[in-house]
């Protein structure tokens, strides 16, 4: 891993579009040029964007990072294409090299580069919001491989230590401390203005969502440390986290700095989840025609409805006839490449915040609410961000008794949760509703709810019809992804001592699980 080179950043800058700032394609005539001795305070600005897109994989590494990993192992969608094996529990070693090494050779470096910058030149604020990111850039690295390089991530050597995970989730805590204190003492301060791609800038946009991180993963390491967990949670939610739709954090893009979801879905590779539709038309949820098309076809399975998912785990013969047609794409929304609309890559939204602080009142927390009205607020919250229904329809939805429905005989239903709160029922069951709510409210980060399905087992999935991993069956879970030919390659003794340590136990497989795992 020899990514100490780290100041010469900023030659894809062209990605970013020219709303960053009027002096975009000025500044970006001679991308070459713009190294370390030449930023200043008022090009820094430019990084970070860069950042923040990088970090989400706008801009490369979105398909095999998230698509065909992440988004497959939580069921959001199934593949369609016959020689994507991933489906199939397979971790196609370039795909997920090429995901680490785009992270660790674009995002982190670029990452560092704006942490270190602003912190050597006093831009405390800008500062504390880059410290901010980098958790929320490096949390879902280490919540896919488990330990990574981190605190000494950039140290110029050729070989660059991992840490533990547990250490990292405990100095994503400290990081964030720090960030919070430097951000409630400015609150009417500034950072990187129109550059910054989330808040534009505003201090109360970014303390809200250190605060909603922070719950985030407090919620994430509750088996693992269950008093860490509630002390910080407690912290987030009293501090004062994100609670309206406005207040959400997604990373605005543009013609040039475009939603992936807007090129992959051109290609026709994958289609909605046989999960997805029992728990959608199950439901009756107004967010079916939000997430997903009608299927050209129409109502194949005669069921009524013309959205049809397919089932995770397809045999490299049974795609060999196209599902495409008669399964269903995703909507408008998020296709095709270039569209006038152009989506925002989601980060953390009001509903999944409203259902985080409705697992932790579940456990008895202090959240500000009761999980059944934290838990109805999140509903609501979610669907009113998609302009999915009116009052009186979410009132109606948050009330009923659906349950998910059989996808077809061969697929019957994996649960027979309802919609409406189940007060005095099973306190794991009312963890499921919560999770379930969860894992809709979050589509499509892909990511974060493959994190919530290893560490709470929700929502329950349908068996995938093949795995061809051998650590991994068909009615099991991937749990993390194993280390990169690259990393061997390149940082070999570090990696090694990375599975050898406590954590992995020598074990550097698909279900060896991660720290904070522990259900």
């Amino acid at each position: 891993m020899k990514f100490h080179n780290l100041y010469i950043v900023m030659l894809a800058l062209a990605l970013i579009g020219s709303s960053c700032t009027d002096d975009f394609e000025e500044i970006n005539t001679d991308p070459l040029a713009l190294t370390a001795d030449k930023v200043d305070a008022s090009l820094i600005g430019l990084a970070f964007a860069q950042t923040q897109y990088r970090s989400m994989y706008g801009g490369g590494g979105y398909q095999i990072a998230q698509n065909l990993f992440a988004d497959m192992y939580c069921q959001y969608f199934a593949v369609t294409h016959p020689n994507f094996p991933s489906d199939r529990y397979t971790q196609v070693g370039r795909w997920s090299n090429s995901a680490w090494t785009t992270f660790f050779g674009q995002a982190a470096p670029n990452v560092k580069f704006v942490e270190d910058f602003t912190g050597e030149n006093g831009l405390d604020v800008q500062n504390a919001v880059a410290k901010v990111w980098k958790v929320q850039a490096f949390h879902r690295i280490t919540d896919f491989w488990g330990p990574i390089p981190y605190s000494q991530f950039g140290n110029g050597e050729l070989s660059v230590p991992y840490d533990q995970q547990e250490d990292i989730y405990r100095s994503f805590f400290v990081t964030l401390d720090e960030a919070v204190a430097v951000l409630k003492a400015n609150p009417d301060g500034s950072a990187f203005g129109s550059n910054d791609q989330i808040y534009s800038g505003s201090v109360d946009g970014w303390l809200k969502f250190a605060n909603s991180l922070r719950l985030r993963l407090a919620m994430r390491v509750r088996y693992a440390d269950p008093g860490l967990a509630q002390t910080e949670a407690e912290k987030a939610v009293a501090d004062g986290v994100i609670t309206t739709n406005e207040e959400n954090a997604e990373v605005i893009t543009t013609a040039q700095s475009f939603h992936p979801l807007n090129q992959i879905t051109a290609w026709g590779e994958f289609r909605m989840s046989t999960l997805m539709e029992s728990i959608l038309e199950g439901y009756e949820d107004p967010r079916i025609s939000s997430y997903f098309a009608p299927a050209i076809d129409g109502d194949s399975d005669g069921d009524g409805s013309p959205y049809e998912g397919l089932r995770n785990g397809q045999s490299q013969v049974q795609l060999t006839d196209s599902k495409n047609a008669n399964h269903s794409d995703l909507a408008d929304y998020f296709r095709p490449v270039n569209q006038p609309n152009n989506p925002p890559i989601k980060v953390m939204r009001a509903g999944e915040v409203y259902l985080l602080r409705a697992e932790g009142a579940l456990l008895g927390w202090n959240m500000g609410g009761t999980a059944k009205e934290l838990y109805e607020t999140g509903i609501r919250m979610s669907i009113l961000e998609w302009g999915a229904a009116d009052d009186a329809a979410i009132d109606a939805y948050i009330s009923s008794s659906n349950t998910p429905v059989d996808a077809s005989p061969e697929s019957p239903a994996v649960s027979d949760i309802p919609v409406a709160f189940e007060e005095g029922g099973d306190m794991e069951r009312q963890l499921e509703q919560i999770i379930t709510q969860k894992w809709l409210a979050l589509y499509p980060d892909g990511f974060e709810a493959f994190a919530e399905l290893r560490r709470t087992g929700y929502p329950k999935q349908f068996e995938r019809l093949n795995s061809e991993n051998l650590d991994v069956a068909t009615d099991e879970l991937m749990r993390r992804m194993v280390y990169e030919s690259s990393e061997f390659d390149t940082n070999r003794e570090a990696v090694e001592a990375a599975i050898a340590s406590p954590e992995l136990n020598g074990q550097d497989k698909n279900s060896t699980r991660l720290w904070w795992d522990k259900k």
